[in-house]
């Protein structure tokens, strides 16, 4: 079995997480809110993947339709 570098692939999504996020034109509040959180840090942390932070399954795929992305856009790693 390969290993996988979770922090790495946490990073990456988060980062996939603002690009999108940014190409939709909508802000870390905006897009929290959609999510039905009243503050910008569950977007805010899992981005930066500060102190570890990341977004679930169910989360990513909730940002996804919200974005109007297929989900396996959050989750391409560089190759």
């Amino acid at each position: 079995m390969s290993d996988f570098n979770m922090d790495a692939i946490h990073k990456k999504i988060g980062e996939n997480v603002a690009k999108y996020r940014k190409e939709a034109g909508l802000s870390q509040l905006a897009l929290s809110l959609e999510l039905g959180h009243k503050s910008v840090s569950i977007i805010a942390s899992s981005e930066r993947y500060y102190r570890k932070k990341h977004l679930n399954i169910e989360h990513l795929f909730q940002i996804a339709e919200i974005l109007k992305i297929d989900v396996c856009k959050l989750l391409e790693q560089d190759k």
